[in-house]
C-alpha cells in the first residue's frame, strides 16, 4: 500500500509546472499546517504558537541540543538555596518597539500569569512559584514553596517568552518581544509576516522577512514547493513518500537530522493479559522496529529505549533492549501461560489508534508480525476526540501515540509512569504502579544537583524498561524539505523555525 501511494505521490508531483521564483527575493515562503492558536507567548501551548514564539520572544533560559539550560536574557544565575532562583539579566536589550528590557517585564510577565490576569494553561506550569521579586532594574529574583528539579526547564524559551510589563489582550494579536524577528502582519488562517530585528542582541538574522502561509493539505504544500511558490515545506509536515518524491526534483533539498518526537504502544496494566510482565516483553520482541522503520518512514526514524531521546543530558544508554527477537517472544508467553492454540493464536488484543494514516499503517504491520508469535490483533481506528476520551478514561488494552516535545524534560517520568498521575491529573492512562519507582521519580523531582539526579534517572529509566509500561518504538527524524536557495539550515533536535535565525538567501 504504502510502495502504492508513493508511485500516486511522484506521478502527481511529476505532472507540476515548472519552478517559478518567489515574488519577493528577500522573502522566505515559509508553509505551516495550521494557525498558531495564540502568538502571546503567556497563553499559547500548540507546537505552532510555540515555534513562532522562539522567533518572536525570548525567556530567561534557553536549551542547547543535549537540554542542557544556557543563557538567554540572563547572561548568570545561582541558587542561593533550593527554594531561591537569582537571575542577572542582560544588559541593553529592547523590545521590537524600542522599549528597554528590564527585570520589571519579567517580573510582569510572570505575576500576569500566577495571579491568573492571563487566563493561560501555562500557570499550571508553575505552582510551587511562591513569589518573583525585581530587587533591581537587571535582577530578578524566584521564591519557591517546595524545592522542584525542572523548575530551570520550564524558564527555558519557547516555553515561556517575556513580554513588555503592562501587555494586555493585544499581545496576543501585536506581539512585541526581544527575539530575532519582529512581527509585520497577521492574517487569520491565512498568513503572519515576520522581519529581522536588526538590533537582536544575538545578531541581525541575515533573512530578511519570512511569510509564514497557512496551508493545511499537505499535497498542497507539496506541490507549491515543487512549482517554486514556496521555499520551506515546514519541518515535518510532509509524509515520508512526498519527501522521496520531491526531492528527485533537483531545485528541492531535504534536510534530515534526528529528532526527539518519541513513538510508542501504551500497555493496560489493568487488562488481565497485559499484566503479565512476560507478555509486555514479548510483545516488545514481537516487534521489527527496523522494517517498520525502513518501510513505513522510509528509514526517517531511530529505534527509541528510553522515553528520553539520545542526545539527553540524562539518557541512560544501558537499558534492557528489545531487539526483533520472535523465538524469545514466543519463550516469554509460553512461560506466561499463553499457549498456542489449536489455531495457532494464544492471545487475543485490540489496538486503539487516531484515523492518522500513518498510525493505521503502523497498526496493519503489527498485525503481521504479531501473528508470527501468536497474537491476534485486532485495530480500532477512532475519530480523535474519541480516541482522546477512551485513552483518558482506560477504555483500552493497547493505543499508539507521540510525546512531541514533552518527553525532553526528565520529569515527564513522574507525569505518565507515577501512580500518583493517573488521569485527568496526569497522563499514566495505563494504571501503571511500581512503588520503587514512585519513590525514585519523587526523589529526582526534588535534587538539584545535576549529576545525583542523573543517577536517580538512570535507574528510573532501567527499571522502566524492565516493566514495559511502553514498547518504546522510535525517535521521528525532523525533516525539512526547502528550496536551494535558502541555505545554511540546520534542524533543532525539537524540530522547531529557530534554523531561521542563522539560515540565509542565495
Amino acid at each position: 500500500m504504502a510502495f502504492a501511494c508513493a508511485l500516486l505521490v511522484v506521478a502527481f508531483l511529476s505532472g507540476c509546472g515548472k519552478a517559478r521564483d518567489a515574488k519577493d527575493a528577500d522573502t522566505v515562503n515559509f508553509l505551516i499546517e495550521s494557525m498558531p492558536i495564540n502568538l502571546d507567548p503567556r497563553i499559547g501551548t500548540d507546537a505552532q504558537s510555540e515555534h513562532l514564539h522562539a522567533l518572536i520572544f525570548d525567556s530567561l533560559v534557553a536549551r542547547d541540543a543535549q537540554m542542557n539550560v544556557v543563557p538567554d536574557l540572563a547572561t548568570t544565575w545561582e541558587t542561593p538555596d533550593p527554594l531561591t532562583y537569582v537571575f542577572h539579566l542582560r544588559r541593553g536589550v529592547k523590545f521590537h518597539d524600542g522599549r528597554a528590557l528590564t527585570s520589571a517585564d519579567v517580573k510582569f510577565t510572570f505575576d500576569s500569569i500566577l495571579s491568573g490576569a492571563v487566563v493561560s494553561p501555562k500557570r499550571g506550569t508553575f505552582p510551587m512559584v511562591e513569589s518573583v521579586e525585581a530587587p533591581d532594574e537587571y535582577t530578578v529574583v524566584f521564591h519557591l514553596r517546595e524545592p522542584f528539579s525542572s523548575f530551570l526547564w520550564n524558564l527555558t524559551r519557547p516555553g515561556i517568552g517575556i513580554v513588555p510589563a503592562g501587555s494586555g489582550k493585544e499581545e496576543a494579536r501585536n506581539p512585541v518581544g526581544t527575539g530575532p524577528f519582529r512581527v509585520v502582519s497577521v492574517a487569520q488562517d491565512e498568513e503572519i509576516v515576520l522581519e529581522q530585528n536588526p538590533d537582536y542582541f544575538g545578531g541581525a538574522p541575515k533573512i530578511e522577512r519570512v511569510r509564514f502561509r497557512i496551508v493545511p493539505e499537505a499535497i498542497v504544500r507539496a506541490l507549491e514547493l515543487r512549482k517554486g511558490s514556496a521555499d520551506i515545506g515546514g519541518v515535518n509536515s510532509l509524509t515520508p513518500d512526498m519527501v522521496l518524491a520531491l526531492t528527485k526534483t533537483p531545485e528541492l533539498i531535504a534536510e534530515e537530522q534526528p529528532g526527539t518526537q518519541f513513538a510508542y504502544i501504551a500497555l493496560n496494566f489493568d487488562d488481565p493479559i497485559l499484566a503479565h510482565r512476560e507478555v509486555r516483553q514479548a510483545l516488545a520482541y514481537a516487534t521489527d522496529r527496523a522494517t517498520l522503520i525502513r518501510y513505513l518512514l522510509r528509514g526517517q526514524a531511530r529505534p527509541a529505549s528510553s522515553l528520553l531521546p539520545p542526545n539527553h543530558w540524562a539518557y541512560e544508554p544501558s537499558v534492557r533492549r528489545y531487539d526483533y527477537d520472535p523465538a524469545q517472544a514466543e519463550k516469554l508467553l509460553d512461560a506466561a501461560g499463553y499457549a498456542r492454540g489449536a489455531d495457532g493464536v494464544r492471545i487475543h488484543l485490540t489496538l486503539k489508534t487516531s484515523t492518522e494514516e500513518s498510525t493505521r499503517l503502523l497498526g496493519q504491520a503489527l498485525v503481521d508480525q504479531w501473528s508470527k508469535v501468536g497474537v491476534a490483533l485486532q485495530l480500532r481506528p477512532l475519530e480523535n476526540a474519541t480516541f482522546q476520551s477512551d485513552i483518558g478514561r482506560g477504555s483500552f488494552q493497547l493505543y499508539t501515540l507521540r510525546w512531541i516535545g514533552a518527553n525532553n524534560d526528565p520529569d515527564i517520568f513522574r507525569y505518565v509512569f507515577s501512580s500518583k498521575r493517573m488521569p485527568p491529573d496526569g497522563a499514566n492512562r495505563g494504571h501503571y504502579r511500581n512503588p520503587t519507582l514512585d519513590a525514585l521519580i519523587d526523589q529526582q523531582r526534588v535534587e538539584v544537583d545535576t549529576e545525583k539526579r542523573k543517577a536517580i534517572l538512570s535507574q528510573i529509566q532501567k527499571t522502566v524498561a524492565e516493566d514495559e509500561p511502553y514498547i518504546d518504538l522510535w525517535y521521528v527524524d525532523n525533516v525539512c524539505v526547502h528550496r536551494a536557495r535558502v541555505t545554511g539550515i540546520a534542524i533543532q533536535p525539537d524540530g522547531g523555525y529557530d534554523f531561521l535565525d542563522s539560515a540565509e538567501l542565495k
